[in-house]
């Protein structure tokens, strides 16, 4: 009886998600663009923009796989990227812009959705269709954030830094204070940390292997995992990127590179960026408190700041490395303290928005912990005041940045008091959860007396 529900669900989140899709596909022709779709299909026969992601999708795709299917898998995928670049190296194709590799992975997945269609039944084709959905899931989910972001940049003509600049004062203006120790570092600080920011979709692929490592024994997949967290976490994000348009201050208040060029393998430019900026103050002079105002942004620059998505998907990664071993552990900590240190320092954040990526993080959490385990009144309380706290963030940021500005002993503590205040409540609550459910420990026997 559990099952027909779930799998009305199942069905339902499909179809929603191919709808999605398609109108993403028509948005993105609108606006003179490839949508995710189309990307994606190209990605079969030209160079992928990331190799290293389609890879990592089909490392997670394995875990349904045993070691014998798993080494086949492997080869197969290695040996058709081996024939794809033999013939752009025969007809002298250039690899501009992608990945020489990456192809083979792809249409591994896709030949392992036709086998389990054509060559398997009932729960093993179930499982095997839910592996390739969980790799070629990874996979849209970057494809649909890249064209979200455009089409934010399309759609939003003015953006909100003014108002999320001034709130930044309660806390210091702690993007200011890190640009300019990253930019001391010079370039070993600077590229060591970008390749942290970078590899962001790496660490979470680690951590989701650990946590999926038992899927070929068991066959099945655990109730709750991160994949599920950092695809709720990409749906849901851009949605308030629309509703709180804003750049970053590399952009608005700074040329967008020069800070940068001496000390950088790549530059962040955004070509024209520098003109709609309010002056270049990022990272060495603090921005004004002046009566903040919408402010036109080119056509561009992503309005992707509010919340910060790179903190929430590092803050996912460090909760689900609690309970793994020691070093997976210490390397959730330091995942998610270099991409604090990351998106601070390089200028793509206020620090108020990662305030806020912590909080969306730890509601969207509670909310597929309490799905999974059943609706209370602990999980329901935990889940609104979250969703409160947060609504409650925003509104601030918008309107009461100046009496934050002019109060920053007072405002500043109360941002982080609320941000604990949602952590330690998913603690505190998560706690008890799993208290309920620990088995209980057995009586020792005791010696028989003769």
């Amino acid at each position: 009886m559990r099952r027909h529900p779930r799998a009305i669900l199942w069905a339902a989140a499909t179809v929603v998600a191919l709808v999605f899709l398609i109108a993403l596909e028509g948005a993105a022709r609108r606006c003179g663009l490839p949508g995710p779709i189309t990307n994606q299909v190209g990605e079969l026969i030209f160079p992928p923009k990331s190799g290293f992601l389609l890879y990592a999708s089909l490392t997670l795709m394995m875990v349904v796989l045993t070691w014998r299917q798993r080494f086949i898998a492997v080869g197969a995928a290695l040996g058709i990227d081996a024939v794809f670049g033999l013939v752009r190296w025969a007809v002298d194709a250039k690899v501009t812009g992608g990945h020489p590799f990456g192809n083979g992975a792809l249409w591994v997945m896709l030949g392992y959705a036709v086998i389990a269609v054509t060559r398997r039944t009932g729960k093993e084709r179930v499982l095997l269709l839910k592996g390739v959905g969980l790799g070629l899931l990874l996979v849209a989910g970057r494809k649909t954030g890249d064209i979200w972001l455009v089409i934010t940049s399309k759609t939003r003509p003015s953006v909100l830094d003014q108002y999320v600049a001034t709130a930044d004062h309660a806390l210091g203006e702690p993007s200011w204070v890190a640009g300019r120790i990253v930019t001391a570092t010079g370039s070993i600080g600077f590229n060591f940390l970008d390749v942290v920011y970078g590899q962001l979709a790496v660490a979470a692929v680690i951590v989701a292997l650990y946590q999926l490592r038992s899927v070929a024994v068991d066959r099945q997949f655990p109730r709750h995992h991160l994949v599920r967290t950092f695809l709720v976490i990409g749906l849901l994000g851009p949605a308030i990127y629309m509703i709180f348009p804003v750049v970053g201050p590399v952009f608005a208040y700074g040329t967008g590179v020069e800070h940068w060029a001496s000390v950088s393998l790549w530059s962040p430019t955004v070509p024209g960026s520098e003109q709609w900026a309010v002056a270049d103050l990022w990272p060495v002079t603090p921005s004004p408190i002046n009566v903040p105002h919408h402010m036109p942004f080119d056509e561009i620059t992503p309005r992707n700041c509010m919340p910060s998505l790179h903190t929430a998907w590092a803050t996912a990664i460090f909760i689900h490395s609690r309970k793994g071993p020691r070093l997976l552990r210490f390397a959730g900590v330091f995942w998610l303290i270099a991409t604090l240190t990351a998106t601070l320092g390089f200028g793509y954040h206020y620090g108020v928005d990662l305030i806020a990526g912590v909080v969306f993080t730890y509601t969207i959490e509670a909310a597929l912990r309490s799905f999974d385990r059943g609706w209370d009144r602990s999980g329901i309380q935990l889940v609104v005041y979250g969703a409160t706290v947060f609504v409650a963030l925003l509104l601030s940021y918008r309107y009461l940045p100046l009496e934050m500005a002019g109060h920053p002993w007072v405002s500043g503590p109360l941002l982080l008091l609320a941000m604990t205040s949602v952590v330690y409540g998913y603690v505190r609550t998560t706690a008890r959860w799993e208290s309920r459910t620990a088995p209980e420990r057995q009586p020792e026997p005791q010696p028989e007396l003769i």
